[in-house]
């Protein structure tokens, strides 16, 4: 799997991990429809099912995918939530993604 490749199924597989969580965030915090848990749950096993496509061990995915979960938290942060990112928003998602990079595109034996 090429290192682009690579990168966008992290990034799918963040953005269905936050979309499940945040149905049930919006039938928690903000007393929305409990018919949202449905598809929030439908989008968490599809979360589950996209980390069984990463090429690498169990432990290094999920080392390797907390990176990218931050970067699109921060998006998320800005495009859902309205927020503008600090300057501290910014560092700490850049230090995640190359900590990210240095994790999933290493050349294991």
């Amino acid at each position: 799997m090429s290192a682009l490749q690579l990168t966008g199924l992290f990034f799918i597989t963040a953005v269905a991990e936050i979309v499940g969580c945040y149905l049930f965030w919006l039938v928690a915090k903000q007393n929305q429809t409990p018919w949202l848990l449905l598809p929030g749950t439908l989008v968490l096993v599809l979360f589950a099912y996209l980390l069984t496509l990463h090429p690498s061990a169990s432990g290094r995915v999920y080392a390797a995918y907390g990176g990218m979960y931050i970067v699109v938290a921060m998006l998320w942060l800005r495009w859902v939530d309205g927020l503008h990112w600090s300057r501290w928003d910014l560092l700490g998602a850049s230090l995640a993604l190359a900590g990210m990079a240095v994790i999933a595109l290493q050349n294991p034996r």
